[in-house]
C-alpha cells in the first residue's frame, strides 16, 4: 500500500505551472486540502449494474468472499472497497460479466444529475469509455434511447464493449465530431449529458507522474476552445425545456465556472439547482461572475473521489 503523500511533497512533484494556478485560484486552506487529496491513496470504487444484477446480490458476494467495503450513503448502487484493489475487482465473475462496473464515485454524479427517464432521448457527446453512458442505460431501466458519441475509432470500439457487456440495449453508439452534432440535429433530445474532454486536474495523483504529465497552460486553453464548441453543440441539440449537465474532471475556473459564466450569456442555458444530497461538496466559485454560476458543485480530490465540476442546466 502507498503511503499518503505530504503536501510538501505533492508541490515538488507536480507541474509547477499548476501549483501556482492552484495557489492563485483558491485560499491556502483548500489549495492544501487539494494536494492532500492529490497525495492520498484512492480506494477502488465500483457501481452495481442494475440492469443485470442488484445491491443485494453483490453484497452477498462479498460477504461470501470476505471483501471488506462500504456502502455508498448518498447512493446505495455504489460501493467502497476498503482493501481490494482494481485488479482484484478485475479478476471477479462479477465484473467479468458486466454486473459491476469499476467507476470513481465522482464519475458517478453527472448522470446522477441528469437523471434519464425511461422512454426519453438523450445524449451523451464526448461518451468513451462507457461509464456515463451505460449508467444512464441502467437509470432509464433499458426504455427510450441514448445517442453515445465519440470522436476517436479505437475509444469508441471499447464503448461499444462496455456497452455490450453491460447488456443496454438503448445504445446507439457514433463515431464523429461532438461539435457537429448540434447541427445536424437540432432540438432532437430531451436530456444531453455533456461530460467533456478536459485538463483532468481532478485525477492527478501525486506518486503517479502519468497523471499529470500531459498537463501544460497550453492543454487548459485547448480544453476550453473545444468545451465552447461541444456546449454550443449540446445546447443546439436539446429540447427546450430539456436539461444538460456539463462536467470535467479538472479544477481551473477557465473550464469550469468560467465555461458557465460564458454559456449562459451565449446560449439559452440556465443554471438550476441538482437535485442531489450529497455529503462534501462545494458551491461553484461565481465570485466575479453570474450569480447563478454557484449552483453548479465542486468536488475535491480525496481518497475516495476525483476532483470534479457539475453544473445542471434547463434550455430556457
Amino acid at each position: 500500500m502507498t503511503s499518503p503523500a505530504s503536501v510538501g511533497e505533492a508541490r515538488r512533484r507536480l507541474p509547477r505551472e499548476f501549483i501556482d494556478s492552484l495557489d492563485a485560484t483558491f485560499p491556502q486552506g483548500l489549495a492544501e486540502k487539494i494536494l492532500r487529496g492529490m497525495g492520498a491513496r484512492r480506494a477502488t470504487t465500483l457501481r452495481v449494474n442494475t440492469l443485470r444484477c442488484d445491491a443485494a446480490t453483490v453484497m452477498d458476494f462479498f460477504r461470501e468472499h470476505a471483501v471488506k467495503h462500504q456502502r455508498v450513503p448518498w447512493y446505495h448502487d455504489a460501493f467502497v472497497l476498503t482493501e481490494a484493489t482494481e485488479r482484484d475487482a478485475a479478476a471477479w465473475d462479477l465484473y467479468a460479466d458486466g454486473r459491476i462496473y469499476l467507476q470513481s464515485l465522482s464519475s458517478m454524479i453527472p448522470s446522477l444529475a441528469l437523471a434519464p427517464q425511461p422512454g426519453e432521448t438523450v445524449l451523451d457527446i464526448a461518451a468513451a469509455p462507457g461509464s456515463k453512458t451505460t449508467h444512464m442505460a441502467a437509470l432509464m431501466e433499458n426504455e427510450g434511447r441514448i445517442l453515445a458519441n465519440e470522436l476517436n475509432a479505437v475509444r469508441a470500439e471499447r464503448l461499444s464493449y462496455n456497452v455490450r457487456l453491460q447488456g443496454c440495449r438503448i445504445v446507439e453508439v457514433t463515431v464523429g465530431r461532438g461539435e457537429k452534432i448540434g447541427e445536424s440535429m437540432p432540438e432532437s433530445f430531451d436530456r444531453v449529458l455533456l461530460d467533456v474532454p478536459c485538463s483532468g486536474e481532478g485525477r492527478f495523483i501525486v506518486f503517479e507522474p502519468g497523471t499529470s504529465r500531459a498537463w501544460s497552460t497550453r492543454a487548459v486553453a485547448d480544453s476550453v476552445r473545444l468545451q465552447r464548441k461541444l456546449l454550443a453543440s449540446g445546447a443546439r441539440a436539446l429540447k427546450p425545456g430539456g436539461v444538460l449537465v456539463y462536467a470535467t474532471c479538472t479544477l481551473n475556473r477557465e473550464e469550469n465556472e468560467l465555461m458557465v459564466d460564458w454559456a449562459v450569456a451565449n446560449l439559452p442555458l440556465e443554471p438550476c439547482a441538482i437535485p442531489l444530497s450529497l455529503p462534501g461538496v462545494f458551491a461553484g466559485m461565481a465570485r466575479g461572475l453570474d450569480p447563478r454560476v454557484a449552483r453548479a458543485i465542486r468536488v475535491f480530490p480525496d481518497a475516495q473521489r476525483e476532483g470534479f465540476f457539475i453544473c445542471r442546466m434547463t434550455k430556457t
